[in-house]
């Protein structure tokens, strides 16, 4: 088969599909790293792309993932009990609230697939997480964008909750925001947001993406689970991808309204969290001091990357997660495509309408050194 053939093809069932789906791009992850991983072997590869937390998960999640190997032709439990009761008394809710997903982006995508629509909108903030205009594309409904907080700020490009707040209509029907931000690593305050959720309507449910809260550590920063009481419109997703360095397992929840949660079951896949995700995940969540000793390490060098970049006259958004969004004051690809030779892969953000910048994880300080090692090469 051709180019043109398959082309031709992809046009011609394009053409079948339904009217959200014709106008999706498929979502970019950045950079083939198998491929890349296979030119650099060994460890010869700093991946820094992909906010993945280097120091691994907790051995009593590797011990789980291997005793799970022997029921390997069993199904998993299709309720997921076993981690919905460890999430429960972790977090103070019953059962009937939490909603397990194949990460978190298979949650944020049934949101707007159950509540949102041909006729309906969804409101994101620029800068915003990619999914949040994949759902609302994949759903059929309008996608709303709100200006983000400008240069100047003490969150440039972060959320404005106020621009949310005027770019809800009567049609709005969902509302996405992260706190943290990816990929800008920005947040907004608890009291910020607390004002934020009484002056959203009621009909409209706001998704407050917690995909990086563990890392967050600064006074004002807060949750949005405190708020669930009050607000029935409200769901919380978290995911056990970033701080508990389970991404290649793919496990997400939903925390929100039990009513919420009940009509999310109805299109929920069958056995969608497999067998090692579960036991690894209830496992994490009981190992706390190795989680402890994770975020400590990683707000530490957290803070050694940014004064060293900002040494270096770059612009390094203030961020609470395991990443920094670097700004270069001119186009990044060609730096990255220099970085790339050197096995040093940072994530590119000209998808994000940020083409002078680059999304650079916070690695070990060995990572961050070659990170470093290889700006002062290249630049």
């Amino acid at each position: 088969m051709t180019i043109n053939d398959a082309a031709a093809d992809e046009a011609r069932f394009e053409a079948l599909a339904s009217a959200g789906v014709r106008g999706l791009r498929a979502y970019d992850p950045g950079h083939d790293l198998v491929a890349l991983r296979r030119r650099f072997p060994g460890r010869n590869l700093v991946e820094i792309g992909s906010n993945e937390n280097p120091y691994g998960p907790s051995p009593a999640a590797r011990a789980a993932v291997l005793d799970a190997l022997d029921a390997l032709h069993r199904y998993p439990d299709p309720l997921g009990g076993d981690l919905k009761r460890a999430l429960a008394a972790k977090l103070g809710v019953s059962t009937d609230r939490l909603l397990l997903g194949n990460g978190s982006h298979e949650l944020l995508m049934q949101l707007a697939q159950v509540f949102a629509g041909p006729g309906n909108e969804v409101v994101a903030s620029q800068y915003g997480f990619a999914v949040y205009a994949l759902a609302a594309q994949a759903a059929g409904a309008t996608l709303r964008v709100a200006p983000a907080l400008p240069a100047g700020h003490a969150m440039p490009r972060g959320h404005d909750l106020d621009a949310l707040l005027r770019a809800i209509t009567p049609a709005t029907r969902i509302v996405y925001l992260a706190n943290p931000n990816n990929p800008t690593g920005t947040w907004f305050d608890a009291d910020a947001f607390a004002a934020f959720m009484h002056a959203v309507p009621e009909q409209v449910l706001v998704v407050a993406d917690e995909a990086y809260a563990e890392f967050a550590d600064a006074p004002r920063h807060g949750s949005a689970l405190p708020l669930l009481d009050r607000h029935a419109n409200l769901v919380v997703t978290r995911t056990f991808s970033k701080a508990y360095a389970l991404a290649g397992l793919r496990v997400g929840y939903a925390v929100g309204n039990a009513g919420l949660v009940a009509v999310m079951e109805r299109i929920r896949e069958s056995f969608n969290v497999n067998m090692a995700a579960l036991a690894a995940a209830e496992a994490a969540l009981g190992d706390e001091d190795h989680l402890r000793r994770s975020l400590a390490s990683n707000a530490t060098q957290r803070v050694i990357l940014a004064e060293a970049l900002r040494a270096r006259g770059l612009f390094a958004h203030p961020s609470q997660t395991n990443f920094l969004l670097v700004d270069f004051g001119a186009p990044a690809a060609p730096l990255e495509a220099a970085l790339l030779t050197l096995g040093v892969v940072p994530r590119p953000m000209a998808g994000y309408g940020l083409p002078t910048c680059l999304r650079i994880t916070v690695g070990t300080e060995d990572e961050n050194q070659r990170l470093l090692a290889g700006l002062d090469a290249v630049r």
